[in-house]
């Protein structure tokens, strides 16, 4: 059997074979005409072997198509096919709109083909991953099991995360997607150089200007999601498949990271399914959406779990959740996502920067700052779409700035694990109605270092009273000896899009108005605790 280094980097179980035929550009025709492209990696056993399918807008090279050899080495047929409008397919890509129809068309195609034996298993991360549920539910018996990783079933509300608008996420997307158009030489000059057009395209108001700044041309989609605000519109629900998830009958494996940007929308699926009386098994590791150790991890279970549902030796694990439980850098596992003890304490934001388990005197202002959106508090580290920017950070720079609240502990006298989703209550006293208020869960160390955790934001039409901040959840351990703290400020830009100040729609951000927050007693963070 030739070398295996892919599959010894990635901790695949052992091949089976080392001979891999490999059919390149595939016509595969849809409904419409569209010619779509696919290569075949057929391993050379002379027996039927279920087949994986990868649907993808990235294209079919490095470093997918060493992973499609090494998977194919241990069984398994495997298609990969570029979506339409990419790579070699035809047709235009618009995001989300036809991969149902597409992934059934190519379910058909699959069905005359000599190699195929009807056992039908999907796999892939983010966009990957919403095709698999795009297909999920009307596939039928043949689909045997699935691996959605860092994904969700729905774009629409990550796009819109707490009201505001993920910019980062959707501009350095549509970078992405256009750079694959250009030239290769043009675009790694351009990353080798930190990208200068998209931080321009970021910090461009107004929106509406920042996809033309960032690729040179207007990016429809781009300019669609500015428009459609409303993740419950009909231009989402129409391209989501949430309401498909009780129809999805094949086991489902999820795997997702603390610091990735669905992760709570991938819960949201999970809640789904349970709702629905399946049992998806669920994986959280300590990654953001671009980690060397999702990529590796997820490829080796997923390969686990489909032995494991067509006949392999693999045996499924007891409990269906596993988390990596951050500070004591170790594995729990978990019966079910949240853990059903429902067990939390609360902390209380008090006056002189204090964090304490006992409420101060109720309506006393705690703090307040300026949020100017010319100047807008920038992000550091959390859930971001690309890897180098992302995770845990120290946060001394972005705590140092006057519009930045931190909220601290006294030191642990012991160990305090929290395990679950992670909520704030802060009441606020705005001059002006529309602002945003971002929370963050830290950890400060014994060197003053302040430690991301998790946090969110909420984006607020009210002059006063109390916000509601679903922050991402967590499952972290503070040492004793550690010090709690809460960060609270007016945004975390470019991950979420400035807050205007004027209420204006997004897009057209034409005056920018400071708004001073007013943090008033009760003001609180709720963390949920393990039995």
């Amino acid at each position: 059997m030739r070398l295996d280094p892919v599959g010894r980097l990635l901790k695949l179980p052992p091949a089976v074979t080392g001979r891999v035929r490999v059919a390149r550009g595939i016509p595969v025709r849809m409904r419409d005409g569209a010619i779509l492209r696919a290569d075949h990696y057929e391993p050379l056993l002379d027996a039927q072997l279920p087949t994986v399918l990868v649907r993808t807008p990235y294209g079919r090279g490095a470093p997918v198509s060493l992973l499609c050899r090494a998977v194919a080495q241990r069984g398994f047929h495997v298609l990969i096919q570029s979506c339409r409008g990419t790579a070699d397919s035809g047709g235009t890509f618009e995001p989300l709109l036809q991969e149902r129809e597409d992934g059934l068309d190519t379910l058909d195609w699959l069905r005359c083909q000599p190699w195929y034996d009807r056992r039908l298993l999907t796999y892939g991360p983010s966009y990957v991953g919403f095709v698999q549920w795009a297909l999920a539910a009307e596939a039928g018996d043949e689909l045997k099991a699935m691996a959605t990783i860092v994904t969700a079933s729905d774009f629409g509300p990550p796009t819109y995360a707490g009201g505001a608008f993920s910019l980062d996420t959707v501009l350095t997307w549509s970078a992405l997607l256009e750079a694959q158009r250009g030239p290769r030489l043009e675009n790694a000059v351009e990353l080798l150089r930190g990208q200068p057009r998209l931080q321009r395209g970021l910090a461009r108001v107004p929106l509406a200007e920042a996809d033309r700044i960032t690729t040179g041309a207007e990016i429809e989609f781009f300019q669609r999601w500015l428009a459609e605000a409303d993740p419950a519109s009909s231009y989402w629900t129409e391209r989501g498949h949430t309401h498909r998830l009780p129809d999805v009958t094949a086991p489902v494996l999820m795997i997702g990271g603390w610091h990735d940007i669905f992760l709570p929308w991938q819960l949201s699926d999970y809640a789904a399914l349970r709702k629905a009386g399946l049992q998806p098994y669920l994986t959280i590791g300590p990654w953001h959406h671009g980690s060397a150790g999702l990529f590796q991890h997820s490829a080796a279970e997923s390969v686990a779990w489909f032995r494991a549902h067509t006949g392999g030796p693999e045996q499924i694990r007891e409990c269906p959740v596993r988390v990596h439980v951050g500070g004591a850098d170790g594995w729990h596992e978990l019966a079910d996502w949240p853990p059903p003890n429902g067990r939390t304490r609360r902390w209380y934001l008090r006056a002189g920067a204090q964090l304490a388990t006992e409420p101060g005197q109720d309506g006393a202002v705690l703090d307040a700052f300026t949020y100017d959106p010319r100047d807008p508090t920038p992000a550091l580290g959390g859930p971001r779409l690309v890897g180098k920017i992302s995770g845990r950070r120290d946060n001394r720079p972005v705590e140092s700035r006057a519009d930045v609240l931190t909220f601290t502990s006294a030191p642990l006298t012991e160990p305090l694990d929290v395990v679950g989703p992670v909520a704030a209550d802060i009441t606020v006293r705005a001059s002006s109605p529309h602002f945003d208020v971002f929370v963050r869960l830290c950890e400060v160390d014994d060197q003053g270092r302040s430690w991301n955790i998790c946090d969110g934001l909420a984006r607020v039409s009210a002059p006063a009273g109390p916000v509601r901040v679903e922050l991402w959840p967590t499952a972290y351990r503070f040492a004793a000896g550690r010090r709690i703290r809460v960060q609270v400020s007016g945004g975390a830009h470019p991950r979420f899009s400035r807050n205007p100040g004027t209420g204006a729609p997004l897009g057209h951000e034409l005056e920018l108005r400071a708004v001073r927050q007013e943090i008033l007693s009760p003001s609180s963070i709720t963390l949920p605790l393990p039995e």
